[in-house]
């Protein structure tokens, strides 16, 4: 059983930056890729970043890619969402998840644990 407990949402106007963590507990963390995906009002849950077991290979949706970055400590068991030049159109909630897979994988379906989400908001 792996729990995930997400933190650092919160309201920043555009242009502005966040970073989100994302705790977890359990033994194979280490071993999972993991993953933020975010969902704005009246969408679909979308994926953002992914990151590897080992943190040494990443994958951006192209919405985020050049402005977010994804980091992970395994010692802290903890994995980052480093969001700067936010726009607008980045609100919404985001979520943590753990994979299924230590590769990284932008597919919701690769994923079997997710934290409750945090808020993000960016006003223009």
């Amino acid at each position: 059983q792996v729990q995930l407990v997400e933190s650092g949402g919160g309201l920043v106007q555009a242009g502005g930056s966040l970073r989100l963590s994302c705790a977890a507990s359990g033994r194979t963390f280490s071993y999972r890729a993991m993953g933020w995906f975010r969902q704005a009002p009246g969408r679909e849950r979308e994926f953002v970043a992914a990151i590897d077991y080992s943190g040494r290979s990443t994958y951006y949706a192209d919405s985020v890619k050049g402005r977010f970055t994804i980091s992970r400590d395994n010692v802290k068991n903890t994995v980052y969402l480093q969001m700067n030049s936010l726009r607008p159109e980045d609100t919404a909630v985001y979520y943590c998840a753990s994979a299924t897979v230590s590769f990284t994988t932008a597919q919701a379906t690769g994923y079997n644990y997710w934290g409750q989400g945090t808020q993000v908001t960016v006003s223009s």
